[in-house]
C-alpha cells in the first residue's frame, strides 16, 4: 500500500522560508524565531520533524559543526547536491561561531592530493575548517581590544 503524500500549511510555510534562505545556514532556533511573531507560529517539534524529512529527502543538508553548537541546516532545493553548483567547503569562526561557505578553487588541489596520495575522498559538504572570520580577525588585531 502506498502512503498518501499530503502538504500541510506548516510544510508550505517552512518550504517558503527554506527557499528564501537558499545558500545560507540556519538552525532550527532560527526557523522558530522567524515564525514566532506570526499569527500561528510553527511549533518546535513541527520544525524539527519537517527539517528531518527534508534532510531525508535530500532537499536540506544537516551539519554538525561541533559538540557545543546546535545542528546547522542548508536548503539546497530539489536537485542533488552534485547537480548544479560546485561543492564548497565551510569554515567556522572560532570566535563568533559563524559558518561560512568557502568557495576556493585552491581547495580542489588539496582534495585531489588527499585522494591521490593518501586514498582519502574528502566530502566538501561535510568538511569544516576552523579559524577566524575577517571581522573577528580585525577585532582581534585592533589596538582597542
Amino acid at each position: 500500500m502506498i502512503k498518501a503524500v499530503y502538504k500541510t500549511r506548516q510544510q508550505d510555510l517552512l518550504l517558503s522560508f527554506l527557499k528564501q534562505t537558499k545558500g545560507s545556514h540556519f538552525t532550527a532556533e532560527d526557523v522558530k524565531n522567524h515564525f514566532a511573531g506570526m499569527e500561528n507560529p510553527l511549533g518546535t517539534a513541527t520544525i524539527y520533524r519537517q527539517l528531518e524529512k527534508c534532510v531525508a529527502d535530500g532537499t536540506v543538508l544537516k551539519y554538525f559543526i561541533d559538540e557545543k553548537s546546535a545542528a546547522c541546516f542548508e536548503y539546497i532545493g530539489e536537485t542533488s547536491p552534485n547537480d548544479d553548483e560546485p561543492p564548497h567547503f565551510h569554515i567556522k569562526c572560532e570566535k563568533c561561531g559563524t559558518l561560512i561557505h568557502l568557495d576556493c578553487s585552491e581547495l580542489s588541489h588539496l582534495q585531489a592530493h588527499l585522494k591521490e596520495s593518501h586514498g582519502i575522498t574528502l566530502n566538501p559538504r561535510r568538511t569544516v575548517f576552523y579559524g577566524l572570520c575577517a571581522e573577528c580577525e580585525e577585532k582581534n588585531n585592533s589596538p582597542e581590544k
